[in-house]
């Protein structure tokens, strides 16, 4: 859609109050005004993050795989990160080996997570710090939330990690105390939808497993390449929470009201992505005899926030009606299920008003 709508513009074609419409959505935009500047912006921060991101990685992978690969390969797996694709190249490591044989390399490692976070962050963020010149205060409320919010979700993961995987042999343990320190920041931060490794997340422990599925399922934040409910959705759901139990019927952040159908969008996200997981879990358990609870939650989230990673089945194993559910998760979680549920959504006349009844909950 970014694509098309700069080949638009090069091309010196009207775009319509539709057209703004649609493309405001795919950006991840509030508003319509300025739609077509955030098009632009788009392309160029895209090219700058990649540009500079391959030019880093080259400097470790054509000392490995001579000039020309390793310029192939820096292109390539910086692209990949950016977009929080999660292909790589690195099969000739052995299989599944992604970034595992480049653990310890500060530059690789530091650089694919600035590429994962940065694409992670959405658009709109990136406009609006560029226009705020870094200024925290004068940035939107919405870009306060995903910075603020995906700090925490980098640091405080990482340190669990590290705390969960340090005496781990077959993960963190060998490694140096720096070495793991790296490695657990870089699990945090491609968890959330990126789908690259540096060890081996089939031997990860039940603890580390458990808080893969929850970063998986958060994903990245809204109008940017990553999947999961979005980072914008959790913290409403939080704050929901917490502003319920003080029997307060909106939300303040900020010194900011939220608008109460955002939480009802939230809940709808949540309760949508958690059902899709579960009935999609249960279906795979039935018909897959060798596949544990936790690997069918791990590769069901994994699906449905487009991460595209595993741990330790092997895809190509399962049945046809197995990769078939996958397929769909990844279909959905990618498209979004409001967006889903919008195709076949019906609208109702809202101005009909209908008698209120009260009902127990909790």
């Amino acid at each position: 859609m970014t694509i098309l709508s700069n080949i638009g513009i090069f091309l010196k074609r009207k775009i319509n109050l539709y057209e703004r419409k649609i493309l405001m959505q795919a950006s991840g935009s509030i508003s319509k005004s300025g739609i077509l500047n955030l098009m632009r912006r788009i392309i160029k921060t895209t090219l700058l993050f990649e540009g500079i991101g391959a030019l880093l990685l080259a400097t470790r992978f054509i000392p490995v795989f001579g000039f020309g690969k390793g310029i192939y390969f820096s292109i390539f797996h910086a692209i990949s990160a950016f977009c929080n694709a999660g292909f790589d190249l690195m099969g000739g490591f052995g299989d599944f080996a992604s970034l595992t044989p480049f653990v310890g390399d500060y530059v690789v490692n530091l650089t694919i997570m600035l590429l994962i976070i940065a694409g992670g962050l959405g658009f709109l963020v990136w406009s609006n710090i560029i226009d705020v010149k870094l200024s925290f205060k004068k940035m939107h409320l919405h870009t306060k939330i995903v910075l603020s919010t995906t700090l925490l979700l980098i640091v405080i993961p990482a340190f669990l990690f590290f705390l969960f995987e340090k005496d781990n042999p077959n993960t963190l343990g060998p490694l140096s105390l720096d070495q793991k320190i790296l490695a657990s920041f870089f699990q945090s931060v491609t968890t959330r939808t990126a789908g690259f490794n540096t060890i081996d997340n089939s031997q990860i422990t039940a603890s580390s497993t458990i808080l893969t599925i929850f970063l998986m399922a958060i994903g990245g934040s809204p109008g940017s390449t990553a999947g999961g409910i979005k980072t914008t959705t959790f913290v409403v759901a939080i704050l929901s929470i917490i502003f319920a139990s003080k029997e307060r019927t909106t939300i303040v952040i900020g010194k900011k009201q939220l608008e109460n159908n955002l939480i009802k969008q939230a809940s709808a996200i949540i309760t949508l992505f958690l059902f899709a997981i579960i009935f999609s879990s249960i279906i795979i358990l039935a018909v897959e005899k060798d596949v544990t609870l936790s690997q069918a939650l791990y590769e069901t989230t994994s699906a449905m926030a487009t991460v595209g990673m595993s741990n330790g089945i092997d895809v190509s194993s399962l049945s046809i009606l197995s990769r078939l559910i996958l397929i769909m998760l990844m279909y959905i979680g990618r498209i979004g299920v409001i967006s889903i549920v919008f195709i076949f959504n019906k609208k109702d006349d809202e101005l009909l008003k209908r008698p209120t009844e009260k009902i127990l909950i909790g």
